[in-house]
């Protein structure tokens, strides 16, 4: 391990007052330029809602036809509407508009996997493109409203595809293309997909990826899909069934005329995107047009100080949320350059993300904790060797960032001279919840600092339900009102998207997250308080993990927890009983993580997998995860009460195995 930058005692817990220095462009102020513009405008945002967010959206979108009701419905009911009676198009917003006004502008810089394959794209280009997709899509016979099911390497058609959903009405599903088939088909089925959109192979690290080859095995189960459109990404020899399959290059070319975009009603959905449950059954969270598109857009603006002739570098994989709102939609919606980046941050070397920077002039900069942690023990030099002068704002998203990996970052990244913006949000909230202001927050390291416009948190007791009203306090995170950009419903089940977020604390939404409110009213993330893990930014559940290891014959009983990890910020720790007669083994192993693997896809592999004769149960026969959290926690001292556990003389044995699989 190389560390080369320590952070100091002073600077971990220092506050760093927001400034304009001369990495600013002259002529040009931020949207935002001081705290008393940003209460200001909170305040309207709280006290007279209808009129901000009808302000946001005069700024910031257009509709085709008037909308004539700003919001409606309630948390509680879960009846939440926005700008209702307006008609608008996403796809027009991202594309049509700038390829009139900035038709030459670059809207996307296509990062290729290897160094120096990079691509550009202009807006004028990217609508021929999108238009043609869309073509495409509708020769299928697709209609508003049918779904479509992406699964793409980090290519600009991957974005193509979304715009060309959206400008047709249809709703997309990306699944991220690192999840198994088993998972792909499950989330085609579930969202009655009819066409899948993928790539012959992926690139990724300089490995190969059989995109296609996934979705083959994945469709075996899918009988609803009747099209698959493929990009050719390497030009590999991959099966091609005749009648289903169609190559994205033969089909787009022999699109000729050009596709209007179809007017859509504000309510219309734009997109599901599964996210883990602690049911194990993943949650197709719907998200519709006009909230979403306008939640993208406002902070694209004020959390990263977007504007015309900014470069925007989302690190993240359009198969998650913070793809699709801060690596598609958010920028494209502001007429900002988006850079798609197609590698990893240490591929061929770990200068690879501060390498593009200093290619592409990046200003903003974008990414998740676990990478800054990562580059920052392999040491300084790969980001010093780069000239990084460009940046003015960097973000981190997914997780909290420790105060060490964020002073780091501002100081050997951002050479003091950024703002860090650590932004706080979730797949269901569509965009950022609690986030600094870039030149007008003064910030700790850690800290998300303070809500967004139109977001009122309130800190409940866990337990009673009661919110804490008093300036410090620890608790349950949770938001008192809607705001645009919050996913409607659960596909197919709003009962328990009722149950899920709006019912778990009656008249709030439950983020299933922990927080602390310092003494002057800065928010700190702490980790999940229902049975989700966050790894690297990726939210699974214990349950679904757990059902994949029971898959494997060997395997009698799984529990899974979550463990605090300096690099993934929790990684998954799983306990398995195996059957009678069978013995530990590392073929067993194996094993059970090549089925997870294959029901799931490499992320949710186990880090640790550990073997026990016996969990600790309830009399009843429940298994009682925290005293496994405990544990696996190094908190075996503090198990708290166990007089329901009907053996508690297994603890001895499991605190041993747990030792000696976490000094390997």
């Amino acid at each position: 391990m190389v560390v080369v930058f320590e952070a100091t005692h002073e600077q971990l817990t220092a506050k760093y007052p927001a400034e304009v220095n001369e990495r600013y462009p002259k002529g040009r102020k931020p949207w935002i330029s001081s705290i008393e513009q940003y209460k200001t405008m909170y305040d309207q945002s709280i006290n007279d809602p209808d009129t901000f967010w009808k302000e946001r959206a005069d700024e910031l979108v257009e509709f085709f036809s008037p909308y004539h009701t700003v919001s409606s419905g309630t948390i509680d009911k879960g009846d939440i509407r926005w700008f209702d009676g307006g008609k608008i198009n996403v796809s027009y917003n991202c594309v049509d508009r700038w390829a009139k006004k900035t038709p030459d502008a670059v809207a996307i810089i296509f990062e290729a996997d290897e160094p120096g394959q990079a691509k550009y794209i202009t807006y004028k280009e990217l609508l021929d493109m999108v238009s043609k997709a869309a073509g495409t899509l509708r020769s299928f016979g697709l209609k508003k409203g049918d779904t479509v099911a992406i699964y793409m390497p980090m290519v600009p058609e991957a974005a193509v595809s979304m715009l060309a959903c959206s400008r047709l009405g249809l709703v997309h599903n990306v699944v991220f293309a690192g999840f198994s088939a088993n998972s792909l088909a499950e989330r085609v089925n579930d969202s009655k997909a009819t066409v899948v959109i993928t790539a012959d192979q992926g690139l990724r690290g300089g490995k190969v990826i059989q995109t296609k080859a996934i979705v083959d095995e994945a469709l075996k189960s899918c009988p609803g899909v009747k099209n698959v459109l493929v990009f050719k990404r390497t030009g590999a020899q991959v099966n091609f069934q005749e009648g289903r399959d169609v190559w994205w290059d033969d089909a787009l070319n022999q699109q000729t005329e050009f596709v209007e975009p179809v007017h859509v009603e504000s309510e219309d959905p734009l997109f599901i995107l599964y996210t883990s449950g602690s049911t194990g059954k993943p949650k197709g969270l719907v998200h519709t047009t006009a909230g979403y598109l306008l939640g993208a857009a406002m902070t694209s603006r004020y959390t990263f100080d977007l504007a015309q002739g900014d470069v925007f570098c989302c690190s993240a994989d359009v198969g998650w949320i913070t793809g699709h709102t801060y690596g598609v939609y958010g920028p494209l919606s502001l007429g900002v350059t988006t850079v798609i980046f197609e590698s990893l941050p240490s591929y061929p070397d770990a200068s690879r993300f501060w390498q593009t920077v200093d290619t592409h002039k990046i200003t903003q900069f974008y990414t998740a904790p676990t990478a800054i942690r990562a580059l920052r023990r392999l040491g300084d030099q790969f980001v010093t060797s780069n000239d990084l002068s460009t940046l003015r704002v960097i973000g981190s998203v997914g997780e909290p960032i420790n105060p060490e990996a964020w002073c780091w970052y501002r100081t050997v990244v951002g050479k003091d001279s950024v703002s860090v913006v650590d932004t706080y949000w979730q797949t269901e909230n569509g965009s950022h919840l609690l986030t600094p202001m870039p030149f007008a927050t003064t910030t700790k390291p850690g800290s998300a600092t303070f809500p967004m416009f139109g977001i009122v948190p309130a800190i409940l007791d866990a337990n009673s339900g009661e919110e804490l009203t008093s300036t410090t306090a620890k608790g349950v995170l949770c938001i008192k009102r809607p705001w645009p950009s919050i996913a409607r419903t659960i596909l197919g089940d709003h009962q328990r998207y009722l149950a899920t977020y709006m019912h778990a604390y009656k008249g709030y939404y439950f983020t299933g997250d922990g927080v602390l409110r310092d003494e002057e009213g800065y928010y700190w993330i702490g980790g999940r308080v229902d049975d989700v893990i966050n790894v690297s930014g990726h939210r699974m559940s214990t349950a679904e993990i757990e059902s994949a290891i029971i898959e494997n014959e060997a395997v009698a009983e799984s529990a899974v927890v979550g463990v605090s990890d300096d690099i993934t910020g929790q990684t998954i720790c799983a306990f398995v009983l195996l059957q009678s007669g069978l013995k530990e083994s590392d073929e067993i192993k194996k094993s059970i993580i090549a089925t997870v693997r294959a029901e799931i896809g490499p992320i949710a592999t186990p880090k640790y997998l550990i073997i026990l004769d016996d969990l600790p149960k309830t009399r009843s026969g429940k298994i009682i995860r925290r005293v496994l959290r405990k544990v696996a926690a190094g908190e075996e001292d503090q198990l708290g009460d166990l007089s329901t556990m009907s053996d508690p003389s297994i603890l001895a044995g499991i605190v041993s195995k747990v030792h000696s699989a976490f000094k390997k």
